[in-house]
C-alpha cells in the first residue's frame, strides 16, 4: 500500500510528513495518549487512528523520524515507518521485550491469536460456570477445581489485557485494558485467597453453612475474560472488513503485463510478459479483451469499449480509439488495444485514489476530537468511581464480597471501546464506499462541511455542460446552400484549435461533407481566421471582420456562440455553436432542490447562453451568475457567503481553483484539471452532475452514522455506569454488554458498505 514518502528534516524548517504503523493500541485512550505525547514535541502535529492502526505525523527540524518512533515506543506502543517498499522484518529492540512481543503479536494474524485465546477461555470457563452456578451439581473440592481451571484463563487468555495495562501503568497512564485487568485480577485473586486460606464454601471437611465461608468469583473472572475476548475477536473481524473497499481498490491493479519489445537485430516486434512494477513511462503494452489495463496510458493502436466502473464509478463502458486516455485498473471489453504508458507506479490514478482514501481515513472529524478528550479522562474517573463504589457498598452492607462484585461490574461496564471505534470505523467504510462509487472524500472534517451547506454553485462549462461545443444552427443569405457554407467554414477552421473551430470541423465530418484544402491560413486572435480556398480568401469569425452583414444574418435565431463566414467583405452565412448540456444535469438539479440545496449557475458566458442552459436544467433566472471573469469567481462565492450562505462549489477548470478553495465545500469534477482537484475537498471521478448529489448524500450518511455510533457509545456508558454502581448489573452481564456494544458500533458502520442514494 503506497504511503506518504518520508523526508529527513532539514535546516530550513520545512514541514515534512510521515506515516507510522502503531501496534498495541486497544481503545480511544491509547490513540489520544500517543497524540498527546507526540504533540509535546516542538512543531509536531499528529493524528492517530485506532481503526487503521496508523498515525500521520507532520514535523519539522530539529525533530527526526527516529525521535518520533522513540517517543511512541517510550509511551508503551510499537511504531514503525510505513514504507512504499515491502516492509522490513521487525527489528528486535534489546531491553524492550514488550515492544518486540507487541510487534510480533501484530505481525501474526491478530484475529487468529484472539480467536485462539477466546476458544481456550470458553472451553475452560464452561465447567467453572457449571460448578459455581448450576444448583444440584456437587463435586468434592470444587473450589480447587475452579481455581485450576480459572488460572490459565486469567493468566494466559487474559494476558493481552494485563500486558497492556502494565505497559500503560509503567508510564503513568490508564486505558480500558486497565479496567478489564483490574476487574479480572481482583475477582481471581480474591477467590484464590479464599481457597488458599480454606474459607471457601464446599471445601472438603467444611460445613457449608459455616459463617466464615466466603463467596468465590472465579466464574466472574473467567466469563468476563471470555466475553471480552470474543468481543475483541468479533470487533477485529468486523473492523478488518471496514478496510475491504480500499483493499478491493488496490486489488484492481494488474499483476503483470504483455509489453511490446523490438529485437535490435531483426527489428521484429515481440510481446514479453513482465511484472507491472517493471513498466516505465513510454513502454507500449497490449491489452486483450477481458484484461485489465495495467497502468494509465494512451491508446496508440486499436479500438474497443472499456469498462472503468470499478475505478471511476462510470456505469457504462466507454468507446476508445487511438489518442484516448485510459485509466489503469479499467477492463478492456472487446477489441485488442496497444497502449503507451503515461504514468506508472505511485503516479497512477489508482495509486492516487488509494492515497486520498487512506489519508481521509486517517483524519479525524471535529466530533471525534471531543470523544478523544472525553476518553482521555474517562478511565481515571472510572477507577475513582470503582474505589468509591467498593468502599460505599462495604460500609453500607458490611459484605466485602458484595462490594467487590459491584466494583468489578463498574470497572467492566465502563470500558470505552465503542467510543474509540465510533468514528474511525464509519469513516473507513464511508470513504471506501465513496471510492467504489468514484467519490473521493479528502478528510473527516469534510463530512461536517456537507452537513452545513445550504447552497450549491455550479460552474457551467464542463460541469452542467459537457464542455464540448457542437454546431446547432447554420443560416445563409438567400438560396446559398447551408452545406456549402459549412464546407467553406470547415476548410478555414481546420487550421485552428479553437473550441468553436473544432465544433465546425466536427459537424462537417459528421455530415460527410468533402472539405477542400485551404492555404495561407492566418489566425486572428480573439476574432477568427482567414485562409484561401482556391482563389478566394474566406473569412470566418466575428461580425466586425466584415464590411457588410445582411440583416437576415445579424440576429442569430438560437442561443450560443455565433461566427460568420464570407468573402469579399460580405458575410454569406452564420454558424452558431453551443455547449451541450449533460443529459443527467436536469435530474441532478431536481435532486439537489429536493434535498433542500438550491443550485446557482456560475459562468463567464454572456447572459443569453447562461439563461438558455439554466432553462434547460431547471435553475431559476434569479440564481444565474453570468459574465463572471475567471479571476472573479471566488469573489462571487465570497459574496454569497457574506449573504449568509454556506456554499458548496462544483467546478473542473484551472480558473475554478480559487473558487473551490474559497467555498465552504469544494467539489472538483474528475474530468477536469489537477489544479482544481488539488483545491477541492471532494473529487468526483465520474464527470456527471448526479455524482455531486451522491457525494453530498454519502458524506451526510457517513456523518449520521458517526453520530449514531457516538450517541450509542456515550449513552451506553452514561446509563450503564450508574446501574452498575447501584448493584443492578452482574459483572458477567456487564462484560457481555460491553463486548456487544463495540460489535454493535462496528456493525452499524458496516451498513455503509452497501449504501446507495435513494431517489
Amino acid at each position: 500500500m503506497t504511503q506518504a514518502t518520508t523526508h529527513p528534516p532539514d535546516e530550513t524548517g520545512d514541514v515534512h510528513e510521515v506515516d507510522l504503523t502503531i501496534t498495541g493500541m486497544t481503545c480511544a485512550s491509547c490513540s489520544a495518549r500517543i497524540e498527546k505525547k507526540l504533540g509535546r514535541l516542538d512543531g509536531v502535529d499528529a493524528v492517530v487512528n485506532l481503526a487503521t492502526e496508523k498515525a500521520t505525523v507532520r514535523y519539522a527540524a530539529p525533530v527526526t523520524v527516529d525521535q518520533l518512533l522513540s517517543t511512541v515506543r517510550a509511551t508503551g506502543y510499537g511504531a514503525e515507518v510505513v514504507e512504499t517498499a515491502p516492509a522490513p522484518q521487525p527489528e528486535h529492540h534489546e531491553g524492550d521485550p514488550e515492544h518486540h512481543e507487541s510487534h510480533l503479536d501484530h505481525q501474526v494474524a491478530p484475529e487468529d491469536a484472539l480467536k485462539r485465546r477466546a476458544l481456550v477461555a470458553a472451553v475452560l470457563t464452561v465447567p467453572v460456570v457449571v460448578l459455581a452456578m448450576v444448583p444440584g451439581i456437587h463435586l468434592d473440592n470444587s473450589p480447587w477445581v475452579q481455581l485450576v481451571l480459572a488460572t490459565p484463563v486469567v493468566l494466559w487468555c487474559a494476558w493481552p489485557f494485563h500486558r497492556a495495562a502494565f505497559l500503560n501503568a509503567r508510564h503513568g497512564a490508564s486505558t480500558m485494558d486497565t479496567l478489564v485487568s483490574i476487574g479480572v485480577l481482583t475477582a481471581y485473586l480474591w477467590s484464590a485467597l479464599v481457597v488458599l486460606t480454606g474459607r471457601a464454601g464446599g471445601m472438603s471437611g467444611m460445613d457449608a453453612g459455616d459463617v466464615t465461608t466466603a463467596h468465590l468469583w472465579f466464574e466472574t473472572a473467567t466469563v468476563v475474560t471470555t466475553f471480552l475476548l470474543f468481543g475483541r475477536w468479533l470487533e477485529a473481524r468486523a473492523t478488518d472488513r471496514t478496510r475491504d473497499a480500499l483493499r478491493g481498490l488496490l486489488s484492481l491493479a494488474a499483476k503483470d503485463v504483455a509489453v511490446e519489445r523490438v529485437d535490435p537485430t531483426t527489428r521484429a516486434t515481440t510481446e514479453v510478459r513482465i511484472p507491472v512494477d517493471d513498466l516505465v513511462v513510454g513502454d507500449r503494452f497490449v491489452v486483450r479483451p477481458g484484461e485489465k489495463v495495467a497502468t494509465d496510458g494512451r491508446v496508440v493502436e486499436g479500438s474497443s469499449a472499456v469498462d472503468a466502473s470499478l475505478v471511476t464509478g462510470e456505469s457504462l463502458p466507454v468507446d476508445v480509439t487511438p489518442g484516448d486516455e485510459l485509466t489503469g485498473g479499467s477492463v478492456n471489453s472487446t477489441g485488442r488495444l496497444v497502449v503507451e504508458a503515461t504514468r506508472v507506479g505511485a503516479d497512477t490514478t489508482l495509486a492516487g485514489i488509494a492515497r486520498l482514501v487512506e489519508r481521509a481515513q486517517t483524519t479525524k472529524a471535529p466530533v471525534q476530537r471531543l470523544a478523544d478528550r472525553v476518553s482521555a479522562v474517562f478511565v481515571p474517573v472510572v477507577l475513582v468511581l470503582a474505589v468509591l463504589t467498593f468502599a460505599g457498598w462495604w460500609v453500607v452492607t458490611g459484605e466485602p464480597s458484595r462490594a467487590l462484585e459491584v466494583a468489578i461490574a463498574v470497572l467492566v461496564i465502563a470500558c470505552p471501546c465503542a467510543l474509540g471505534l465510533a468514528t474511525p470505523t464509519a469513516l473507513l467504510v464511508g470513504t471506501g464506499r465513496g471510492a467504489r462509487l468514484g467519490i473521493l472524500i479528502k478528510g473527516a472534517d469534510v463530512l461536517e462541511d456537507t452537513r452545513r451547506i445550504d447552497a450549491v454553485v455550479l460552474d457551467k462549462t464542463g460541469t452542467v455542460t459537457t464542455g464540448e461545443m457542437t454546431l446547432v444552427d447554420v443560416s445563409t443569405v438567400g438560396r446559398f446552400p447551408k452545406d456549402q457554407a459549412l464546407r467553406a467554414a470547415a476548410a478555414v477552421e481546420s487550421g485552428s484549435e479553437h473550441p468553436v473551430a473544432r465544433a465546425v470541423v466536427a459537424a462537417a465530418a459528421q455530415r460527410a461533407i468533402d472539405v477542400p484544402r485551404a492555404t495561407g491560413f492566418v489566425a486572428l486572435p480573439g476574432a477568427g481566421a482567414r485562409a484561401r480556398i482556391r482563389d478566394t480568401e474566406v473569412t470566418v469569425g466575428r461580425a466586425d471582420l466584415f464590411d457588410e452583414v445582411p440583416r437576415e444574418l445579424s440576429r442569430p435565431t438560437v442561443d450560443g456562440t455565433t461566427v460568420w463566414v464570407g468573402w469579399d467583405g460580405r458575410a454569406q452565412a452564420s454558424l452558431t455553436v453551443s455547449d451541450t448540456v449533460r443529459r443527467s444535469s436536469q435530474r441532478a438539479i431536481r435532486d439537489l432542490t429536493d434535498a433542500g440545496l438550491p443550485a446557482y449557475l456560475l459562468t463567464g458566458d454572456h447572459d443569453a447562453a447562461a439563461l438558455a442552459v439554466a432553462r434547460d436544467v431547471g435553475i431559476p433566472v434569479g440564481r444565474v451568475l453570468a459574465d463572471v471573469r475567471p479571476e472573479d469567481k471566488h469573489a462571487m462565492i465570497a459574496d454569497l457567503q457574506r449573504r449568509g450562505k454556506v456554499v458548496a462549489m462544483v467546478g473542473d477548470g484551472v480558473n475554478d481553483a480559487a473558487a473551490l478553495a474559497q467555498a465552504d465545500l469544494g467539489i472538483a469534477m474528475g474530468s477536469g484539471t489537477d489544479v482544481a482537484a488539488a483545491s477541492a475537498d471532494i473529487v468526483l471521478l465520474r464527470a456527471e452532475l448526479p455524482a455531486v448529489v451522491d457525494a453530498i448524500a454519502l458524506s451526510r450518511a457517513t456523518l449520521r452514522t458517526i453520530k449514531q455510533n457516538l450517541g450509542w457509545a456515550f449513552g451506553y456508558n452514561v446509563a450503564a455506569i450508574p446501574l452498575a454502581m447501584a448493584g443492578l448489573l452482574n459483572p458477567m452481564i456487564a462484560g457481555a454488554a460491553m463486548a456487544l456494544s463495540s460489535v454493535l458500533v462496528v456493525s452499524n458502520s458496516l451498513r455503509l458498505r452497501t449504501w446507495t442514494r435513494r431517489p
